[in-house]
């Protein structure tokens, strides 16, 4: 029995969440790791019960003890990003100033992840889940360390110390890719944040990001400096990763599944930038 995918009222498949389980394990996922995960249900297949059968799967095999952590990003709540220039490309100043008054407040409780896949959105829905408060870059998670995980995420600081991944390194916790690439290694972007990383070319460039939020029931625009992140070499920094670091490999379902360290990911992405970025 399902529903839609995304929703809390997906229920897990018995047998399947055994394969899946027994899938996870065979890659390396233990009891008590805490886990971030990026993924691709699609790449899986078709599943019965959909994201909810993989979610029963992580928690079979890593435990009651360890979380689970997801992106729950919203792009599309940033004037200054991408998903804004691509919907207005069109529009003349009026139409764009139009679309940005349209656009809703962010509200860690209830403004649903955009692009993150429908796993994503799963956990972020499900009871006792926990979501960072960052309007466009925010994670969800699930499990004992939930609130700690998320607790802090300051607004300037996207994806670096004061954000989920600063608390899953110090966790020493996994990533795992499921039927994604190393483009979509979020904790790749700790590193640029590491001054180590940054040795060749200086502190990184900063912008001024736009973006709306609620408060206190009211839609508020929220603008605010934060580093220009730049994720373009991350298919050679993976690339690398694969030659250099443990990594755990093998098939969840249909997809292509890599386990890796996030720990010893992050300070292997920070060498590898300090020696091939360049001013």
């Amino acid at each position: 029995m399902s529903a839609d995918p995304a929703t809390r009222t997906t229920y897990a498949d018995p047998r399947q969440t055994e394969r899946l389980a027994a899938d996870l394990a065979a890659i390396g996922v233990r009891p008590g790791q805490d886990v971030l995960v990026h993924c691709s249900m699609r790449r899986i297949g078709p599943v019965p019960g959909g994201p909810a059968t993989l979610l029963a799967a992580l928690r079979r095999v890593a435990g009651p003890e360890a979380t689970v952590v997801v992106p729950a990003q919203t792009a599309g709540n940033s004037t200054t990003g991408p998903a804004f220039r691509a919907a207005t490309e069109r529009l003349d100043a009026a139409g764009r100033a139009g679309y940005e008054a349209r656009m809703p407040g962010f509200d860690p409780a209830t403004t649903p992840s955009e692009g993150m896949g429908v796993f994503a959105e799963h956990l972020r829905r499900q009871p006792g889940a926990a979501r960072s408060g960052h309007p466009i870059t925010s994670f969800a998670a699930l499990g004992r360390r939930a609130v700690e995980f998320t607790q802090t995420h300051d607004l300037d600081c996207h994806l670096g110390e004061r954000s989920p991944l600063g608390r899953l390194y110090d966790a020493g916790a996994a990533v795992l890719l499921l039927g994604v690439g190393y483009d979509r290694c979020t904790a790749l972007h700790l590193a640029e944040y590491r001054p180590d990383a940054r040795r060749p070319a200086g502190p990184p460039p900063e912008r001024v990001y736009r973006c709306y939020v609620l408060a206190n029931g009211r839609r508020e625009r929220c603008d605010f400096r934060a580093p220009v992140l730049d994720m373009s070499d991350f298919p050679r920094i993976g690339a690398a990763i694969e030659t250099s670091l443990p990594v755990g490999r093998g098939p969840v379902g249909a997809a292509a599944a890599r386990l890796l360290d996030l720990r010893a990911t992050v300070d292997f992405a920070t060498s590898w930038m300090a020696e091939h970025r360049r001013p």
